[in-house]
Parts: structure tokens; sequence; C-alpha cells
């Protein structure tokens, strides 16, 4: 069964407009969550809002936002006004402009959501737009209020549904030559690059999901398990002491021995 749409409203382009629904496409629900408590009492903890110089707790309708602009001094804004610089429209993805599909790097995707028509007299107009943006290599943007701020998305086609990805804001990315540019490009040794280019062959399997479980959830619901039961907690995993490499490092010798011991593992299995 589909979850449920979180999002609800319409898609547009110029003058053709479908209803849609939009769900996100990944989720934190099986994650683990905990709630801190009061070991004497065993209630859940509650954290409140402190007048920083006071200590005295601020009551909801005294809070208010302010911009710091030096020592204990801040513009105050209140909350009609940052309403005032949002969309007028929080329910309508109006496409505004399109662009080359391989032109937007994947550092600036941040969240991706599954969009669908919400009604089937919507669909022939949902997957004309669709249809179009493969057809043309091309992915649509647009600005939507989600998750509380005003943001940029881009719309993907993907199958018979369109992927929304909310993007990144300009100051949230760090251009890769800050960091990139000392790192020497002189041209890599032929039999080196054969040797790993060998190891690779050796490790490489077809993608699986499993491939990125999470071993610390999974110990966590042992013990959450073992507690409900009442009998003891699993052992702690012993930590693996890492062996510190050596600085000196024949790298020949140690893509041979490596390619030698992949082939010893598959042998065995």
């Amino acid at each position: 069964m589909a979850p449920r749409s979180f999002w609800k409203g319409y898609l547009k382009l110029s003058l053709v407009t479908c209803p849609v629904a939009m769900t996100p496409a990944t989720t934190e629900n099986e994650k683990v969550r905990f709630h801190t408590l009061n070991r004497k009492t065993g209630n859940r903890v509650v954290s409140q809002y402190v007048d920083a110089v006071s200590g005295k707790p601020v009551d909801e309708d005294d809070e208010v936002k302010g911009y710091q602009r030096g020592e204990n001094d801040f513009v105050l804004l209140e909350d009609e006004e940052l309403d005032a610089v949002g969309l007028e429209s929080t329910r309508t993805i109006d496409i505004d402009m399109f662009v080359e599909a391989d032109s937007i790097r994947w550092i600036w995707y941040d969240k991706p959501h599954y969009l669908v028509p919400d009604d089937p007299v919507g669909e022939e107009a949902f997957s004309v737009i669709r249809d179009a943006m493969a057809s043309t290599g091309t992915v649509g943007i647009s600005r939507l209020v989600m998750y509380r701020r005003e943001r940029a998305v881009m719309l993907e086609p993907r199958g018979k549904g369109i992927v929304l990805w909310t993007l990144r804001y300009g100051d949230e990315v760090r251009q890769p030559e800050a960091y990139f540019r000392n790192i020497d490009e002189g041209e890599n040794d032929l039999e080196l690059m054969r040797l790993v280019t060998t190891l690779i062959e050796e490790r490489s399997k077809p993608w699986d999901p499993d491939m990125v479980g999470d071993p610390v959830q999974a110990r966590l619901l042992d013990i959450i398990s073992a507690k409900k039961k009442g009998g003891k907690r699993p052992a702690k995993a012993k930590a693996q002491e890492e062996e510190r490499p050596s600085n000196v490092v024949n790298i020949m010798d140690a893509l041979r021995k490596s390619i030698s011991s992949e082939k010893k593992k598959k042998t065995k299995t």
C-alpha cells in the first residue's frame, strides 16, 4: 500500500494545469527513535525556551525572530513580515523555465519526491508535460513553499511519473575547485592503472539496497528486543583496532597482494 501524499496542489505550464499529489521518495520512519526521560520518574522531558539572561521560561506569544547586527543588538521580524516575502501561492508548481537535464550537477540535489496526477481527468496534461521533457532531454525549474521555506525545485521525468527534487540554496554549495586545486594532475602509471582496474573488476557486483543497510540500527533493535523480554542485553560489539598504514608503501606490491587475496576469496566461495 502506497504512503499517503503529504502535499496536494496543481502542476502548471502556461495555460495547462492539472491536479497533482506529492510524496517524499525517501523515509526515516524505520529509524529507531528515542525520547529523553527523567530517570527518576520515568516521565518524558519537555524542551522549553528560556531567556538567556534571566533564565525564566518564555511564553510562545513572546517568541520573535531576530537578525543579529551587532553584539546584543538584533533587528526583530514579525511572522507577518516573514510571510510577506514568500510566494503568494503554496499550492501551485508553476514551471518557470526548462534547462538541459545534465546541466544541474548532483551537488545541487537535495530531497526527492514522487509527483503523480491526482485526478484521471488531469492525467493527459500530466503525461504530455512529462513526455515532452523526456523527449527534449530537459527538466523543469519552479519554486514552491515546502517544509516552511520557499525552495527552488526541479521536475525530472521518471518512468510514468515525475520526480520533484528540492534544490539546495546557492549559498549552501561549496565549489570543488577550492578543495581539489592542489591535487596533482600528472598521468598515472599504466601498470598501476591495470592492477587497480583488475581489482575493481574483481569487486564489482550488481547493486543491491542491502549494501547500504544500517548495522548499528540492527544492533539497537537486538538490544531493545532483549530488554523487552527481560533478558540480558547482547554483548557489546568489540571495536576492531585499525592498523595504521605505513607512510612508505610499495603500491605495486600492495595491489598485487590485494588481487591475489581477492582471487583466494572467490576460490573459497
